[in-house]
């Protein structure tokens, strides 16, 4: 393969794993499946493209060129990326000081893309007619093909093998502390941290078509108690683990006391942190109070935190202090936070 049809099979690989990436985190249902696994074949492209691309690079650094350190600086972390990615779906968690290999694996991807995009403008490869050749569908072909039969090979060796990653979720998350709150991670989204809140001075405030009203913590908790709403839920964060518990709370229908129609819910935290979300999906979501029978902690959201059954970790808002109704559409947000 060609060094110029070499960067740009590259480019299109590494430009699907960068979306598909992107669309993982928002997969909470398996009907996602479709995106993780497109994310696994796009990184295994890359793989089978590096014997090619070494060629490109030995050429290219023989000569004083411009942009040299920042090819380098690529390669380099494009491998650790797909390092931790496969070790990732190994089973290999994380390391000292708390970082996780998929944080590692998603923070460097980032920096791969914002790098690729100045090597392009430095170095670009624009598309040909001949392109379309019959050998570059043969050569697509072998590519696709080839991170098939790494995909496959993988996930028999972690099957014959025994490791953790042969039991990952279809969003490639890992099981932690199932039924045991205490061991269930404490994360969250970005640079939010966790407040610690007095209960005696937290408010709930409810805005609904139906009338404003506040809620202390004993009186959320009373109602916990007078409708017994709980609900065995798995939360499953972008961080690359996943937990089943038992939440109890009140379901926001009921908080809100009004019929489900159009608009959208505004569930907003302690720390500026919001999340938009149907209005009707009121009757599937809990604003708990308790997990496995015990008050939340602060890590995990004391006083209440939504529950969000089939989403992803950054819709299950904690610290929760403002639930409203209004008009807007709830798709009227980014689809992941920026704060």
């Amino acid at each position: 393969m060609s060094g110029r049809r070499t960067n740009l099979a590259l480019a299109v690989a590494l430009a699907v794993a960068g979306l598909t990436g992107f669309a993982a985190f928002t997969a909470g249902t398996a009907s996602g499946r479709w995106t993780v696994v497109l994310h696994g074949l796009a990184g295994l492209a890359v793989l089978v493209l590096s014997p090619w691309k070494s060629r490109v690079m030995r050429r290219g650094l023989r000569r004083r060129r411009p942009g040299r350190a920042n090819a380098i600086a690529l390669a380099v972390l494009t491998a650790l990326v797909l390092v931790f990615g496969v070790g990732h779906s190994a089973g290999w968690r994380g390391l000292p000081a708390g970082l996780m290999t998929m944080q590692l694996h998603v923070g460097g991807a980032i920096v791969v893309m914002l790098l690729v995009a100045f090597h392009a403008r430095q170095r670009p490869a624009r598309p040909r007619p001949t392109d379309l050749s019959r050998r570059t569908v043969l050569q697509t072909s072998a590519l696709v093909a080839g991170a098939g039969a790494g995909w496959v090979v993988l996930e028999r060796s972690w099957a014959l093998a025994g490791t953790p990653g042969a039991d990952r979720r279809f969003t490639g998350s890992h099981e932690i502390g199932s039924g045991e709150p205490a061991r269930m991670p404490v994360t969250q989204w970005l640079f939010d941290t966790v407040p610690r809140l007095d209960a005696n001075v937290w408010r709930l405030n409810v805005s609904a078509s139906t009338g404003n009203r506040q809620l202390t913590l004993r009186e959320l908790e009373q109602l916990t108690d007078e409708t017994g709403d709980r609900v065995s839920a798995l939360l499953d964060c972008t961080g690359g683990w996943w937990s089943r518990q038992e939440w109890r709370g009140v379901r926001l229908d009921r908080l809100l006391g009004e019929t489900p129609t159009g608009g959208r819910l505004l569930v907003s935290s302690a720390t500026g942190y919001q999340r938009a979300l149907p209005l009707t999906d009121a009757s599937r979501l809990l604003l708990a109070t308790r997990v496995g029978g015990q008050p939340l902690s602060a890590g995990h959201g004391f006083p209440a935190r939504l529950v969000a059954p089939g989403r992803r970790g950054f819709w299950w808002v904690k610290w929760v202090t403002t639930i409203e109704v209004d008009e807007r559409p709830w798709w009227a947000q980014p689809p992941l936070p920026l704060q």
